[in-house]
């Protein structure tokens, strides 16, 4: 008993040393977008963090840094957090999670990669290994559901769209599940490589002349960035998309059917935590999404003069006005 007691002490002056330490750790963040324009995902994360105890400006400091629609940058800007010295780079979509791995080794939280085994970040979900852990959104999964709901929305639909970054190590499984699910409902899918600002340009342009009655919209860096002019064409064309994330609907986009990216910004924040505790990347588990949304902006299909089954309207999880 008394061996415990000792134990026990010593435990409780090692963790108020720590506490009295004044460590701050630095959190290095590679992203799509400014922070300014990831506002919703960036307070999440921030939430989760004040729930574990790390406040920013207190014990922990952030270096932001968004590719802005160019995912080729994500080497480079890599490189910049790294000279900064990070405990720890909190990374989105498989190209970022890859570009920091291959610098430095430093652990990684992947906020989201859509499928990271197939992209060669890690070989397998349970038992990641290395520095790399997180979540997957596996996006190319909920390929058919979209492409499902799609069909619902435009019956008539012939030829569905997909524009698919194909410079993105996922990008060739993504194109291969497109095909598939078109394929299983009898329609003609036409996929639109789509790696940079003037190849999307030329994709929406192309789309409609080629008669495409609906398209599938990736939530890449290059959509994520044009989000705005994607929204205005679609619009203009009275052309239906389906997005992977709510940030396009609430900016005017149709609809969209993915997982809760602010859930999982949330969720990042345990994963800091453990690994700033002594967890080693390696050994947690990569998790699977299991919360979903379905958004429908009512005001965008009446615009568009879409009807929305009644049926859709009954499994949606929110309807933007």
């Amino acid at each position: 008993m008394r061996r415990l007691a000792a134990l026990l002490c010593a435990f409780a002056v090692s963790f108020a040393v720590g506490a009295q330490s004044g460590k701050v750790y630095r959190i290095g963040m590679l992203e799509l977008t400014p922070a300014s324009a990831n506002r919703t995902n960036l307070d999440a994360l921030l939430r989760g963090l004040r729930e574990a105890g790390y406040v920013e400006g207190k014990n922990i400091v952030i270096d932001y840094r968004s590719v802005e629609g160019r995912p080729d940058r994500f080497p480079d800007l890599a490189a910049e957090l790294i000279r900064a010295k990070p405990d720890i780079i909190l990374t989105r979509t498989a190209p970022a999670a890859l570009a920091a791995k291959a610098l430095a080794p430093i652990p990684i939280v992947m906020i989201s990669a859509a499928d990271p085994v197939a992209a060669g970040i890690v070989g397998n979900l349970a038992h990641p290994g290395g520095t790399v852990t997180g979540m997957t959104t596996i996006v190319s999964e909920l390929t058919a559901k979209r492409v499902q709901i799609l069909r619902d929305v435009v019956p008539h639909a012939s030829r569905i769209g997909a524009f698919i970054d194909m410079s993105n190590p996922t990008g060739r499984r993504n194109l291969e599940r497109f095909q598939r699910a078109t394929s299983s409902l009898g329609l003609q899918g036409i996929a639109f490589d789509t790696r940079d600002a003037q190849t999307l340009n030329r994709a929406l342009e192309n789309a409609v002349q080629q008669g495409v009655s609906a398209v599938l919209m990736p939530g890449d860096a290059v959509p994520v960035a044009n989000r705005a002019a994607i929204i205005a064409f679609a619009a203009k064309q009275k052309l239906p998309v389906m997005y992977t994330g709510r940030d396009f609907v609430v900016a005017g986009g149709l609809m969209s059917y993915g997982v809760d990216y602010p859930h999982l910004y949330h969720r990042a924040a345990s994963y800091v935590d453990k690994i700033f505790k002594g967890t080693k990347p390696g050994d947690l588990p990569i998790e699977q999404p299991t919360k979903f949304e379905f958004l429908i902006n009512i005001k965008t299909a009446k615009a568009a003069g879409i009807a929305i089954p009644r049926e859709l309207l009954l499994r949606v999880d929110e309807v933007i006005e």
